[in-house]
């Protein structure tokens, strides 16, 4: 797989997020600006210019026709895709690490972080998608973890649950209507570094510095797969289309001797998700993988890393006419 190289940014990448139908790339980093590409040649279209801290996160609702944004600087804003119009800007006591809609746009999550004698909490504000509405100013329902932070956070299918990760490596399960806690389970050593859902949303997988991923079911947080890699995990990602899982991640690179690739891991990891073994790997940042987002139609993923760049890849002729041999438990060519 040849990759598109992206570099849009100066900073290290922190997320990236394919639009519904796949033609559009978001990338968000830590040089206060939002960028946009076609994801089939990495044509950049356009910036979207006024944060003035760091991107954390980044969602587009089902239609593109509505971007939000969160940072460092305590606020999340809402874009017009199209133009790259800022509509609307909430502002908050703390850095906001987590904005994200529900599946259907009607609910927005934002996740704020613990620091200055505030706690960390979730909120959830009503969502309309129209350019001409005013969206919400007050949340309506907010969930606080005061021992213990919230690092990762989203809707679960029909909104029914949020699903939380922590910085002490446990998954909560939130009603998504009242906010009341329904389970809280253990699941990593280190804190959560990553949370996405697999396309039906009835299973996520979970990675962290403990160098472990995990795939647990949404309705009873019950562990069904782990992962071992050999580096600290930041991110993981499932692929629709093929029973593989993507992780990333790789020494921090003051924990490395010599900078290089080899030295601190810093590859892509392909995972067999039934079987559990690593398959592949594939080279090419130069620092830590940060995230790993695949394509919707499971033909591609894009990963972006503490280098600066974003690398788009396209599954070539191989990737699908891969058998992995259930006998030997092993890849067969």
């Amino acid at each position: 797989m040849r990759p598109i190289l992206l570099k849009g940014h100066e900073r290290p990448l922190t997320k990236l997020k394919y639009n519904r139908e796949g033609d559009l790339l978001f990338t968000t980093a830590r040089d206060k600006i939002v960028n946009v590409y076609y994801s089939h040649n990495g044509e950049r279209l356009g910036t979207y210019m006024g944060h003035q801290g760091a991107l954390w996160d980044v969602d587009v609702d089902p239609t593109s026709t509505l971007l939000v944004t969160g940072a460092a600087d305590n606020t999340v804003k809402l874009w017009e895709v199209s133009t790259g119009r800022c509509l609307q800007t909430w502002e908050f006591n703390t850095a906001v690490k987590v904005s994200t809609f529900n599946e259907d746009a009607d609910r927005l999550l934002v996740v704020t972080e613990a620091r200055m004698g505030f706690q960390g909490t979730i909120h959830v504000y009503p969502f309309v998608i129209d350019l001409e509405a005013k969206q919400a100013t007050e949340p309506i329902l907010t969930i606080t973890s005061p021992e213990n932070k919230f690092t990762k956070a989203g809707f679960s299918y029909l909104s029914k649950y949020i699903i939380a990760g922590h910085a002490d490596g446990s998954v909560s399960q939130y009603d998504g209507k009242t906010g009341e806690l329904l389970k809280n389970v253990p699941v990593h050593d280190k804190e959560i570094t990553d949370l996405q859902f697999a396309p039906d949303m009835t299973y996520f997988i979970t990675t962290s510095k403990d160098k472990t991923a995990r795939i647990l079911d949404t309705k009873n947080l019950k562990i069904m797969k782990t992962y071992t890699a050999d580096a600290p995990l930041n991110t993981g990602a499932i692929t629709p289309k093929k029973d593989f899982i993507i992780l990333g991640g790789g020494q921090d690179a003051k924990d490395v001797t010599t900078t290089t690739s080899r030295q601190g891991k810093f590859e892509a990891r392909f995972y067999h998700k039934i079987f559990e073994d690593e398959i592949g790997r594939l080279k090419g940042h130069f620092g830590p993988l940060n995230h790993i987002v695949v394509h919707p139609a499971g033909t591609g993923f894009a990963s972006g890393g503490e280098d600066g760049y974003v690398r788009v890849h396209h599954f070539d002729k191989s990737y699908y006419d891969f058998l992995y041999d259930v006998e030997r438990m092993r890849p067969e060519n």
